[in-house]
């Protein structure tokens, strides 16, 4: 029995999604100016694919189980969008990018406040409702 019922882990591989998504919208924002760059998107399907890949591998009971499909350490499923928004032949919208940005942080900062409040009520019980 899982003391957190899988919850920390779900909300630690969110955030390791948010992350990565930070990253890369940083990465475009970046390199707004640069000719010939293709903006970047992390998806979040290949994310969550890999998720369930990492949380369900190690639960096969018995060899005979099916393993699931995908590989949970490929990487980061980062694609690139082929368009292009400037005559230089670089594909940044930075308008999109910048309400990327505050998006990606607005869902970033609602998992802090869950995995805060996870870690409240462990600490609560523990002291004993003190």
């Amino acid at each position: 029995m899982s003391l957190f019922s899988g919850t920390i882990s779900i909300l630690e591989n969110a955030m390791n999604y948010s992350s990565m998504k930070q990253k890369v919208i940083s990465q475009n924002i970046a390199n707004v100016d640069t000719p010939n760059y293709k903006a970047k998107d992390v998806s979040f399907r290949s994310s969550l694919q890999m998720a369930v890949n990492a949380q369900f591998e190690g639960r096969r009971t018995d060899s005979r189980h099916f393993n699931f499909q995908g590989n949970a350490g490929s990487g980061a499923p980062v694609k690139i969008r082929n368009a292009a928004y400037n005559h230089n032949g670089n594909g940044v919208d930075l308008d999109k990018e910048m309400a990327d940005l505050a998006t990606n942080q607005i869902y970033y900062n609602a998992l802090t406040e869950r995995i805060n409040g996870k870690f409240n009520t462990i600490q609560t019980v523990i002291k004993g409702g003190k």
